[in-house]
């Protein structure tokens, strides 16, 4: 038969690459939320669950399991396959530790596969993601990386993050570039998702003797920063990269490449419009029309964004300023890393 683990140890094996985990919901339950890292092998697809559920509540528990039995044992020969696939250890997790992660650790410990079931399943997950949140601490230095919209901040941190730096990729987590066009071209990720991310990140790099991390607000897309990150944004080092205009448009439009997502940024524009004076903001509208995008994104620099970029440097005391002014990428990637390698002294 088969083995219950309790959540912290099946995340000390994953962390040590010694546990291949399952998530056996259905797959719309698989992408809300789930365990990072998992894979998905659903004992119910989304319309059998909805029917068996639907028998639960309105005929009896009884009549659910009898049809869940029927729609599962046509399938059981794929979905043993599926498992036979997978080298290693390996467990299963459903929502609540219940019949779905039950029976297929159950069937499958039949067909000799051996397989853990996790206790409590997704929602003992979820308990401790929360009780991290509220329980963590940061004792680690933060250096946030600032810079006017195109700066390329997170490709910067990304390759700090190639040389060994411990960077936190908050955009990257929440799916979402944190600015009203930030989700164009990319999925947002909700809050589960981002929580579970922060939290797997922070544990993997809570021996590092400081943090690298973009100066976020405490809204990024459809997730909010917890407040201790926040806090220990507004607490750190803060890195201000000065960089030419004419080099941020590059960045923005390799970035966003908005001829292919042309409607989503006339949608975006539309909400920010009556922010920006009318000449100007008819100006953009047209260039935007007109695939003239060089032009509308460097007038919503110019007019919108690096207006409100200077109004928010100004919260912080200049004693925690450093300003780095560079050409490129490049130079910006060398600046950083040489001046928290002399502060790490």
């Amino acid at each position: 038969m088969f083995q219950d683990i309790p959540i912290n140890e099946l995340l000390a094996l994953k962390s040590q690459g010694e546990l291949t985990v399952i998530d056996v919901r259905s797959p719309s339950e698989y992408k809300e939320a789930t365990i990072p890292g998992s894979m998905n092998i659903p004992f119910f697809n989304d319309e059998e669950r909805a029917e068996v559920g639907t028998l639960y509540k309105q005929v009896s528990p009884q009549a659910a399991k009898e049809r869940g039995l029927e729609i599962v044992s046509a399938k059981l020969p794929a979905f043993v396959k599926e498992f036979s696939k997978i080298e290693g250890k390996k467990a299963v997790f459903c929502w609540r530790g219940g019949m779905r992660s039950k029976t297929s650790a159950t069937v499958l410990s039949l067909m000799g596969i051996k397989a853990l079931r996790l206790e409590g399943g997704y929602r003992s997950y979820r308990h401790w993601v929360v009780e991290q949140l509220e329980s963590m601490e940061l004792k680690q230095e933060a250096y946030v990386l600032n810079g006017n919209t195109g700066s390329g901040k997170t490709t910067i941190l990304h390759r700090l993050r190639e040389k060994g730096f411990p960077v936190i990729d908050l955009e990257g987590m929440a799916g979402h570039r944190g600015s009203i066009f930030g989700q164009i071209g990319l999925n947002p990720h909700n809050q589960k998702t981002f929580d579970a991310l922060l939290v797997e990140n922070l544990k993997r790099l809570e021996s590092s003797p400081f943090l690298l991390f973009e100066g976020e607000s405490k809204r990024i897309g459809k997730v909010t920063l917890p407040k201790f990150f926040s806090e220990k944004k507004e607490q750190g080092i803060q890195l201000f990269i000065d960089m030419p205009v004419e080099e941020r448009v590059l960045h923005i439009l390799d970035d966003y490449q908005p001829w292919n997502h042309k409607q989503e940024c006339l949608d975006a524009f539309s909400r920010i419009k009556k922010r920006i004076h009318t000449p100007i903001a008819k100006q953009i509208e047209e260039d935007l029309l007109s695939d003239n995008y060089s032009s509308a994104v460097r007038s919503l620099l110019e007019h919108y964004y690096d207006p409100l970029y200077r109004h928010s440097t100004d919260q912080y005391p200049e004693d925690r300023k450093v300003l780095l002014k560079v050409k490129n990428i490049d130079e910006a990637v060398e600046a950083v890393r040489d001046y928290v390698a002399v502060k790490q002294r």
